[in-house]
């Protein structure tokens, strides 16, 4: 699995660069998973898994507090979850997952998106059965031998654990998200690199040539876009 972690690092780094997209995409779905349940995360899975998400990203507490207590106040803005699936250069496949509160309009944008950049939107299914939902979690301060006892401590079988450079990472089951983190945070773990719910693909695709920046092209237009929350893919860019 080790590649596939360089896709959350390149996405994460990609989105760490504009703050201000990055927080008006977290401040939506924090209003919409606190307006699913109750708006306290210790009772509502899917808000604290968006604000343990939020954390390695660094958004400010007061974009949280705004987007809970807009919930809280009853807003009525409503969003549907969408999942668009199709493919890029050289046979690449990407997943789109969006919110929004105009189904039309993304459907349109996201298909201009790939129509435009050497992609074509797929249907549904074509795309999401070669991925595998994955919780992963990045840490620093341990090495992967030191993690491993401590998950086997706590029964958790994780899929894989990585070490790459200064960072550990655990590939674990999506219902592990929390048990994991909370057996690293009393074995004194303080914070994560990564806290992410994510889509990793079984295979990759090794991208050359020109077809790096055509994939590149198409992956930065689809994240531009408003409605649009994450971006999956199964490209692999070599070293």
């Amino acid at each position: 699995m080790g590649r596939k972690w360089n896709n959350i690092k390149e996405k994460k780094a990609s989105k760490d660069q504009s703050t201000s997209r990055i927080n008006a995409k977290f401040g939506r779905e924090i209003y919409v998973a606190a307006k699913s349940g109750e708006p306290d995360p210790e009772s509502n899975r899917a808000l604290k898994v968006v604000l343990e998400r939020a954390k390695t990203y660094s958004v400010p507490k007061h974009i949280i507090e705004k987007a809970i207590d807009k919930a809280k106040g009853g807003g009525d803005e409503s969003f549907d979850e969408l999942r668009y699936e199709g493919f890029g250069p050289a046979g690449t496949m990407i997943i789109v997952d969006a919110l929004t509160n105009n189904v039309n309009r993304t459907a349109s944008d996201v298909r201009a998106a790939f129509g435009k950049n050497n992609g074509n939107m797929g249907v549904s299914g074509s795309v999401a059965y070669m991925f595998d939902s994955t919780a992963v979690i990045g840490l620093e301060g341990k090495s992967a031998d030191e993690v491993l006892e401590i998950l086997m401590e706590a029964d958790i079988d994780a899929r894989d654990i990585l070490e790459e450079e200064e960072t550990v990472i655990i590939y674990a089951e999506p219902d592990q998200f929390f048990a994991t983190q909370e057996a690293l945070k009393a074995a004194g773990v303080q914070e994560f690199t990564v806290a992410e719910l994510s889509m990793l693909p079984q295979t990759e695709v090794a991208l050359t040539g020109d077809d790096v920046a055509k994939f590149e092209k198409l992956i930065d237009v689809l994240e531009d876009l408003e409605d649009v929350q994450n971006v999956y893919h199964n490209a692999d860019f070599g070293e």
